[in-house]
Order: C-alpha cells, then sequence, then structure tokens
C-alpha cells in the first residue's frame, strides 16, 4: 500500500513539473519577439510601403534653419557656396556659430499657411530639415539642447506645428536628417574642422556619437512626430561606415516598418547622380539624384531634389531663379522617367518663404489642376518614355491610359508613333471639352488633329500641354 502511495505522490511531482515548464515556455514564447530582417523585404512587401510615394510624383523639399540668418553674408561679407553650408564654407567655429542661432527667432513662421501653399501647387508630400550639418535641431529634442526650444528666442517646436498642419491638407510629413554633425564634439571631424595632416582615428568617437545621440535623436523623431520619410544626407563622413548604414537602416525600419528611407542612410550613392553603386548590397528605398535628372528612365525608384534658384538654405543676394517652365518640364521628365521630383524652399529666418518661390509654385500648381492626371499615380512606358526633344509619355498605372505630353505648342497635327488607341475611343486634351478627332495605321502611326481654335489659346502660361489616348503601347 505504501508502495503505491509513493507512485502516486511521483506521478503529481512529475505532473506538476510539467505544467510549471509549460508555463515558463509559455511565458518565453510571449518574451521572445520576432526579429525581422528588413534589408531583406520581399519585392511585394516592398511595393506595398512605396506605392503611396509613387503615386505622390511631386514634393516640397525644406531647408531651414540657423543658417537662415547670416542668408549667405558673415561679417559683411558675402561668402560663395550655398547657403546651408556657411558655417563650413566661412570657417565659423561653433562657439561663435551659436551667435546666429541665438537670433533664429521666426515669429512670422505660418505652419498652416506653408501646408496650404504645398497643397495649392499640387505637392503631395514634403521633407524639412529636422537638423542639417550644423546640428541644430528644429524640435524639442530631450537629447540636446542645441535646438529651436532650448536655445533659440522662438521656443516653439516648429516640426510638430509643420507636421500638424500637413495632416490637415493630407500631405504626407517627411524629414531630412544629417549624418554629419558641425556641432557635436564627437562627429565634426570632417571639413574645416579636421586639418588636412590629421590621421587621427576618430571611429570610436563617431561610433559614440552615432548610437548615443544621433539614434536617441532618431527615436525622438519617429517617436513625436511619424514621419512618413526620412530623408538622411552627410553620409559620406570617413567613420561612418557601410555596416553602421545598414544597421541604422534596420533600427529605423524596426521602430516604423511602414517608413520609407532615402539611399544616403548608407555609403552607396554614386556622386550627385544619387543612384547607387553595384559593389555592395546597399541599404535605402530610393535614388537621390540632387541637382540633375536621370539622363533616362530607371528600373529603380528614384527622386530628383533640386533648388529653385543655385542654394538649399536662404541666401539673400541669390535671385537667379528658374522660369515656372523650366519647373514644369522638369516635373514633366522626372515622371516620364519614372522618378519623383522633389523642389525646394529655402525660408528666411523670419519664417517666410521667398515670393518668387511662392509664385512659381501657384503656377506649378494651376497647370497640375488641368493636368495632373498625366503626373500622378502613372507610371514610365516600356518602350520609351519619349519622341523627339518635347515630347514625354506617361501611363495611368493599372489602366491603358495613355498620355503624351507637348512641352512646346504642337502644329496642327501631332504625330505619335509608340501608341495604338481603340478602336472607336476618344482621345482629348486635358483642360478641352471637346473629343479631337484622330487616324491610325500600322506604318504611319498617330495623327492627332488639333482644331485651330484650340491652338489659339496657347499662350506663354500653357507651358505644356497633355493628350490623354486610350490604348496601348506598341
Amino acid at each position: 500500500m505504501g508502495k503505491i502511495i509513493k507512485v502516486i505522490m511521483l506521478f503529481f511531482v512529475v505532473l506538476i513539473g510539467a505544467i510549471s515548464c509549460k508555463g515558463h515556455d509559455k511565458k518565453n514564447q510571449v518574451e521572445v519577439k520576432k526579429v525581422v530582417d528588413y534589408l531583406k523585404e520581399s519585392k511585394i512587401d516592398f511595393n506595398q510601403r512605396m506605392e503611396w510615394w509613387r503615386d505622390a510624383r511631386f514634393g516640397m523639399f525644406i531647408h531651414w534653419g540657423v543658417y537662415s540668418v547670416p542668408a549667405g553674408v558673415h561679417k559683411s561679407e558675402e561668402i560663395k557656396g550655398i547657403g546651408e553650408w556657411i558655417q563650413n564654407n566661412a570657417k565659423i567655429p561653433s562657439a561663435e556659430y551659436e551667435n546666429y542661432a541665438k537670433q533664429f527667432n521666426p515669429k512670422n513662421f505660418d505652419a498652416d499657411l506653408w501646408a496650404k501653399t504645398m497643397k495649392e501647387a499640387g505637392m503631395k508630400y514634403v521633407v524639412i530639415t529636422s537638423k542639417h550639418h550644423d546640428g541644430f535641431s528644429l524640435w524639442d529634442s530631450k537629447v540636446s539642447d542645441y535646438d529651436i526650444v532650448d536655445f533659440a528666442p522662438y521656443n516653439k517646436d516648429i516640426l510638430k506645428a509643420l507636421s500638424e498642419a500637413c495632416k490637415k491638407q493630407d500631405i504626407k510629413f517627411g524629414l531630412y536628417h544629417s549624418i554629419m554633425d558641425w556641432h557635436h564634439p564627437k562627429a565634426q571631424y570632417d571639413g574645416f574642422l579636421r586639418a588636412k595632416e590629421d590621421t587621427t582615428d576618430y571611429s570610436n568617437n563617431f561610433k559614440d556619437y552615432l548610437e548615443n545621440y544621433m539614434k536617441p535623436q532618431i527615436k525622438e523623431l519617429i517617436d513625436n512626430y511619424d514621419p512618413a520619410i526620412l530623408w538622411f544626407d552627410g553620409e559620406w563622413v570617413k567613420e561612418y561606415t557601410h555596416e553602421q548604414g545598414q544597421a541604422l537602416y534596420q533600427y529605423i525600419r524596426t521602430l516604423k516598418p511602414n517608413i520609407i528611407i532615402n539611399n544616403r542612410v548608407d555609403k552607396g550613392r554614386q556622386g550627385y547622380q544619387g543612384m547607387n553603386k553595384s559593389d555592395a548590397d546597399y541599404a535605402g528605398d530610393f535614388g537621390t539624384p540632387e541637382q540633375e535628372i536621370l539622363e533616362k528612365a530607371a528600373d529603380t525608384d528614384w527622386e530628383s531634389c533640386m533648388t529653385m534658384n543655385d542654394t538649399w538654405g536662404y541666401k539673400k543676394n541669390d535671385h537667379n531663379w528658374k522660369s515656372t517652365e523650366v519647373l514644369i518640364h522638369n516635373l514633366i521628365d522626372v515622371a516620364a522617367k519614372g522618378g519623383n521630383y522633389l523642389l525646394n524652399v529655402g525660408p528666411t529666418s523670419e519664417g517666410i518663404i521667398p515670393e518668387p518661390s511662392v509664385e512659381r509654385l501657384k503656377a506649378m500648381g494651376k497647370w497640375l489642376k488641368t493636368n495632373g492626371d498625366a503626373i500622378y499615380k502613372t507610371e514610365r512606358l516600356q518602350k520609351g518614355y519619349k519622341q523627339g526633344e518635347h515630347i514625354r509619355f506617361t501611363k495611368k498605372k493599372e489602366s491603358n491610359n495613355f498620355y503624351a505630353i507637348t512641352l512646346k505648342k504642337p502644329h496642327a497635327f501631332l504625330f505619335l508613333y509608340n501608341i495604338e488607341p481603340e478602336t472607336d475611343s476618344s482621345i482629348r486634351l486635358l483642360g478641352y471639352r471637346n473629343d479631337l478627332k484622330w487616324e491610325f495605321s500600322k506604318n504611319k502611326g498617330l495623327m492627332i488633329s488639333i482644331p485651330k481654335e484650340v491652338l489659339a489659346t496657347w499662350n506663354e502660361h500653357s507651358y505644356a500641354w497633355a493628350f490623354q489616348i486610350k490604348g496601348k503601347e506598341i
């Protein structure tokens, strides 16, 4: 009998142990999180994440910060180069440059007006400098006091105001962030701050800056402003490595999986052309041609960032403005090649977008109200993005609607050689209420007749005409 009791007791001990282990296993299962390798994202997931960005086609770049105070002039001397590089180009020590930060007080900044300006221009997203190379932050950072709230007299969070204003206007909010930092003591070993003969290895210093300053600030930006885009720059810093770029990309995607990040998060960019080299597996979602447009269409995602004059940050003596026609033609050319156009404004230290910029943006918006169907939610043609020098093509996504966009006034007949219209379909000029007559043959292609009364409406504000054709590419 005693033996039976011992067996029963042993059974209960084993049972209790099993239950205990099962609970422990369950606890461990809850605690262990699945690690996603975002560098090995599937093509399906990538395409879904990039869809809104590809559809947008047109965005605003904003370079704004302390550099708008000197506005290109230091100690009564006009400094050569772009406005936001004045600290480097004039060799201004950080302690001296801080005096400009203490004067940065944009009392006329109106976030709602800025967002409305973007909306009226037909822009779908914005990228603003959260921190440029000079290290000054446009938000209330808890990692540093060198920011718009703690260091400057303005004492208001610019990013919070603009992000909320953009949300009202259905504008996607994005942030530029510099990897390089001339103000931080462990990251400023570059440019004029490093003597040519200095061969010291500063990699440990930079690693400390990256892990304990830059990454915590990036987490602040994502947690507080929920950006749709992070747009990096300054990745050419010697101490910043390819491995760090991949790790940073992975870290950011872990914080917000659906965020879009440019290729300057890593070391792959080929100069101003901005597309990645092919010698390694570089991180980043899109290429970044700077001040230029790709010569040909590309199979990968890309965005051309360009200025309206010769500078990114405000320079009061830079009046070399591109014409509205050039800006609209740039947008058309970029869209035809399958890219996005990120057009820059450089506000003054008072918080005002220069009037020449506003004038051009309004004109672009007016053109897009009529012709936006040929730009938004379009894709490039597979066999050719242009005909001659003055015709560009786009195609509406998931549709058989093609667009032929003429960059100059056409003649009475427009001849196209790569689109075959559907039988008995209508061809129309966007903005004109009546259908146009057309003829097509395999040998001669498509001939569209343009009435005299339509041609007579072309003027200096027409810029370009878009013809919508339902058919197929040949």
